[in-house]
Formats: structure tokens, C-alpha cells, sequence
């Protein structure tokens, strides 16, 4: 892909997507907090519109709650002959119609209709309606049946109806029924009183889906399938966006203090967006100028630093065919691009040196390498001497110059044979067993030693020629100079992250101020390590430069308590 496709698509990636994935993300969001917001505005709307709702139920129930409790209706409904005299009537009417939203009513007993104020519903047709089921199993509280589900609103006389049983007042037997008319004015004043937005309306809905009444008026009667009416809807939300009469709406519901009634509030969503729209242009605007703006850069920046690049790959291409010609720039800009000029054609001048330096560490490297070759002639050599001295040893029966061969041949084989700088820590023990037994044969019974290694730290891998270095300090420094037969203990134990290799001996010990002569003289003044070539400080260095300061050595000793090392190294496995 050419350097400025990239660059175009790099803008694309950096500039483009981002910009419109702000946008989109900023309008997706802010759209959710305008549904979230307007779904709480209207559930306070349907909370406040239950409460008057619930409030002006309450006040015709009070009336008719007083009034079934009076001796005119009670008296009426218990006499035998329910003749009802003119003063009776006067009397019930003055109990009942005494709001001016109930409009009439009717008083029934066990089994006709006793009397009744501007409603001649009989027995029978009462028994039919579809609230009669629902005032039998109340038990003498109120009933209430709205326009759109008593079927007043299709006949086009709209009303609502409170009806209840009527109860004896001292024996609680049943002995009639009322049926209380009140006008749908009462609906309308609190539905109108309701907040909602131009064209939104708010419903109320039974539990069989059918409107019950709603604020425009205009859909009294009909029959509804909203989803929250079905027993089995969680209702974790009290919202939902869903289509209602073929428009995309916000419905916000709530239950009313009535079991049998839902309050709805419908919101248009082309309403909800409009609030929207600043959003959106506003996203729109940025990604037309991002566009403009990466049209300008390229013209005016990508164009001529893709020119400069394009020259200096040309450069590059005649510097490969070995022709050094120096780019020249038609037109110079000060800036980054011409330094890359200026740095490929001093590059050019110089590239012939470099190759002549290039040719000169290319033959030196091929003489170390054949130095290296000639190098590793040297260990074979000495191993096949020493399987020969062996096998003169055991043909002449001398099996103490055997083992000692043996040893050595081994002790030279971990030494210089393993490339590696980690080893195992049963064979770093190994290591130093061998040096012990080479050791033997010079100091025959003048010390003996005891090796411990717990068998689940035997693989642990440790820096190799560690402990060798110790034990040598501990042969002359301690055990030669000791009349009696000395002891070396070596010890590994693991504490938490690390392990911790303990060398001891039973020699003379010595004082800090012997110990700090030895540290600052080991460099290479004794001559008994000038083979080895290592020695105390050397190893706590090379712990200290591979693992960090927590890992080194650790040197206990006190005159005439013989003396302790102790190696602390990190746990590593193979």
C-alpha cells in the first residue's frame, strides 16, 4: 500500500471513525436520557393523575358509603312489601343525588328493582352486565365500571358506574344492590388536568386491554394489546418504546389504585428526537469539517512529505545499484522532510567508509570464530588424556589415581563443558562433591564432609561455580590450618521465594576486620586463587549483577567458632 493510501487511512482511522462514533454514541446516549427523562416526567404525570383519580372515586364512594347505611335504604330493602311511599324517595334522592357528577341511580333488592332516579335498568338486565360478576364477589365494597368498558361509550351516552352490594347493617346479610351513575365529566377534568406533550395522550385501561377512558377522547371502547397486561411481563421497567395506532411511541405505565385499571401515557417518539436533533447536526457538521480539514492536510501536507519521501527512496534505490548522488529538492520548506533529505546525503558520503569498516569487522570476526573453533580442541584434548590416564591407573591397580582421575575428568566436565551460566542445583553439588574428593587424596584424613539436599530443590536451577569458591575458602582457610580433622557441611533449604545454601566449618573462624583484609585482597593477590580465578567477593557479584542486591552472600564466622557462608539465591525452575 502506498505511504499516502496510509496516511489517508490512518485520518480515516484517527480522525473519521472517531468523530462519528462521538457523534453517534453522544446522540445514542443523550436520545436514551430523553426517553429515561420523559418516561419519569410522565410516571409523576400518571402518579398524580391516580392520586386525583383515586381522590374523586373516593368522594362518590363516601356518599354512597353513607348513604346504604341509612335507615331510609336499609328499612326499604327489609320491609316485605317494598312499597316505597313518596317522602321515601325524597329521602334516598337526598342521600344520593347530592353531587353534581352523579347524574342517577338505581336500588335493587335480592330480586327486582326497587327504585330507581333517571335510570330504568331492570333486574335482569342488571344481572347481564359485565360488572355484575365483579360486585358479587366484592362483598359490598365499590365497583367501578368505565365508559369504554360498560358499553355506555358505544351506545354514545358515556357514563360511569359505581356499583356495590348492600349489606344489612347489623347482621351483615346481603339484601340489595346500588348502582350509582356518575357523569364522564369527572374523568375528563382530571385526564385534562394531566401533563403531556402535543399530540401525546393518556390512557386508562382495563386488564382486559380495552380503554376505559383516555384524555383525547377518541379511542373510548377500543380494544388495546399492550404486553405489561399479560400476567406473565416482567415488569422490571415501567416504559417501553412499541408502536401504537401505526406511529412509534414512548409507553409509560403505571397501575392504578383501582387493581382492575392500568394509567398509559402515549408519547410520539418523533416528538422525544426532536430534542434530539441539535445532537445529530451538530455531529453532521463535525464530520463534514474533519472531511474538509483532511482534504486540506493532504493537499497541503501530505502531498509534498510523500514527495520527500518518494526522493529519498529513489536515493536509497541508486545507493543499491551503488551509484551515490546526493537528492536535490526544488523547493525547500525548513523543516523535518528537508532534514531527512540533508541526513540521507551526508548518509550517501559516508556509506563507503562504512562499508570498509564493515569488511574490516567481518574479517575480524572470522578470525575470533576460528580462535573459538581452535579453543574447544583443548577440553576434548584434556578429556582423552584423562581417559588414558585412567586406564593405565587400572591397568597398573592404583584405583586411588582412578577415582582421582575420575573426579577430576567430572569436576573439569561441569566446569568448562556446560555452556550454560544456570545449571541444576544437584549437579552444582555434584561439582563440588568431585572437587571434595580430588581434595581427599591431598588432605587424606584431615577433614571429611557431608553433603544435604532435599529432593524437591535438586532441580532448582542456580548461577554455576558458586559454592566450589566457598568450599575452597573453607579447605584453606580453615581446615589446613586446623591440627585436628575439620568438617565441612553443605546444606539447601528453601525459605518462601528463595533458596538458601548454607556452607559451614568447625575451623579457627576469624574477625571482621580478617574478613574485610581477605575481601579487598582477593582480587588477586593469593596465590591460591589465581587459577580459579574466583573467590568470595567474585561470587557475591555475580549473584548480586545477575539476581539484584537481596541475593549474594551472607559471611558469619567468630574467632574460635568456626565459620558459616550463606548463599542466597532466587528459586528458578528449568
Amino acid at each position: 500500500m502506498k505511504l499516502r493510501r496510509k496516511i489517508l487511512f490512518a485520518i480515516i482511522l484517527l480522525v473519521f471513525i472517531p468523530v462519528i462514533l462521538m457523534g453517534t454514541v453522544t446522540y445514542i446516549n443523550f436520545s436514551n436520557a430523553m426517553e429515561k427523562k420523559s418516561s419519569n416526567f410522565y410516571w409523576i404525570s400518571l402518579l398524580e393523575t391516580d392520586r386525583k383519580l383515586k381522590f374523586a372515586l373516593s368522594e362518590i364512594a363516601s356518599i354512597s358509603n353513607s348513604a346504604i347505611t341509612q335507615p331510609a335504604i336499609q328499612q326499604t330493602l327489609k320491609q316485605p312489601e317494598f312499597v316505597i311511599t313518596y317522602d321515601r324517595k325524597q329521602e334516598i334522592n337526598n342521600l344520593l343525588i347530592n353531587h353534581p357528577m352523579i347524574t342517577s341511580f338505581s336500588l335493587y333488592s335480592k330480586d327486582q328493582l326497587l327504585y330507581q332516579y333517571n335510570a330504568p335498568m331492570s333486574y335482569e338486565d342488571m344481572k347481564k352486565q359485565i360488572w355484575y360478576g365483579s360486585m358479587e364477589s366484592a362483598e359490598g365494597r365499590p365497583v367501578w365500571s368505565g365508559p369504554g368498558e360498560n358499553g355506555s361509550a358505544q351506545a354514545g351516552n358515556p357514563v360511569l358506574i359505581q356499583a356495590r352490594v348492600i349489606k344489612d347493617y347489623y347482621s351483615l346479610e346481603d339484601i340489595g344492590y346500588l348502582v350509582v351513575y356518575v357523569k364522564p365529566d369527572l374523568l375528563d377534568q382530571i385526564f385534562w388536568e394531566a401533563a403531556t406533550l402535543k399530540k401525546g395522550d393518556i390512557l386508562l385501561v382495563n386488564k382486559q386491554g380495552n380503554i376505559v377512558f383516555n384524555k383525547s377522547g377518541e379511542h373510548i371502547g377500543q380494544r388495546t394489546d399492550f404486553p405489561f397486561l399479560e400476567s406473565h411481563y416482567s415488569k422490571e421497567q415501567d416504559y417501553y418504546i412499541d408502536y401504537y395506532e401505526d406511529e412509534k411511541s414512548l409507553i409509560t405505565f403505571l397501575p392504578s389504585h383501582n387493581l382492575d385499571w392500568y394509567l398509559v401515557a402515549i408519547t410520539p417518539m418523533n416528538l422525544i428526537s426532536s430534542e434530539s436533533d441539535t445532537i445529530r447536526n451538530i455531529a453532521i457538521i463535525l464530520v463534514m469539517v474533519s472531511l474538509l480539514s483532511a482534504v486540506l492536510f493532504d493537499r497541503y501536507f501530505v502531498t509534498r512529505l510523500v514527495r520527500s519521501i518518494n526522493s529519498a527512496v529513489n536515493g536509497m534505490k541508486r545507493v543499491k545499484q551503488g551509484i551515490f548522488m546526493p537528492i536535490t529538492t526544488p523547493h525547500r520548506a525548513d523543516d523535518e522532510s528537508d532534514l531527512l533529505i540533508d541526513g540521507f546525503n551526508q548518509m550517501s558520503t559516508q556509506i563507503n567508509e562504512l562499508i570498509e569498516q564493515v569488511q574490516t569487522e567481518q574479517g575480524r570476526k572470522k578470525e575470533a570464530e576460528l580462535q573459538a573453533l581452535m579453543a574447544q580442541i583443548n577440553p576434548h584434548f584434556i578429556y582423552n588424556s584423562l581417559e588414558s590416564i585412567n586406564s593405565m591407573a587400572v591397568l597398573q591397580g592404583n584405583k586411588d589415581i582412578s577415582k582421582m582421575v575420575i573426579s577430576l575428568g567430572k569436576l573439569l566436565r561441569i566446569s568448562i563443558s556446560q555452556n550454560q551460566e544456570l545449571i541444576p542445583l544437584h549437579m552444582e553439588f555434584e561439582h563440588v562433591r568431585h572437587y571434595l574428593d580430588i581434595q581427599k587424596f591431598r588432605f587424606e584424613d584431615k577433614f571429611s564432609y557431608a553433603i544435604e539436599i532435599p529432593e524437591n530443590l535438586r532441580t532448582y536451577m542456580t548461577q554455576k561455580l558458586i559454592v566450589q569458591p566457598i568450599v575452597e575458602n573453607a579447605l584453606y582457610h580453615a581446615i589446613e590450618q586446623m591440627e585436628n580433622p575439620g568438617t565441612i557441611v553443605l546444606e539447601a533449604s528453601e525459605v518462601g521465594p528463595d533458596l538458601i545454601i548454607m556452607v559451614k566449618d568447625n575451623g579457627p573462624g576469624f574477625d571482621l576486620l580478617t574478613l574485610q583484609s581477605l575481601w579487598d585482597k582477593e582480587t588477586g593477590n593469593q596465590k591460591k586463587y589465581n587459577d580459579s580465578g574466583v573467590g568470595l567477593k567474585n561470587v557475591h557479584e555475580r549473584l548480586n549483577i545477575r539476581f539484584g542486591s537481596p541475593y549474594g552472600i551472607l559471611v558469619c564466622s567468630s574467632p574460635g567458632f568456626g565459620s558459616t557462608i550463606r548463599i542466597r539465591i532466587p528459586k528458578i525452575l528449568p
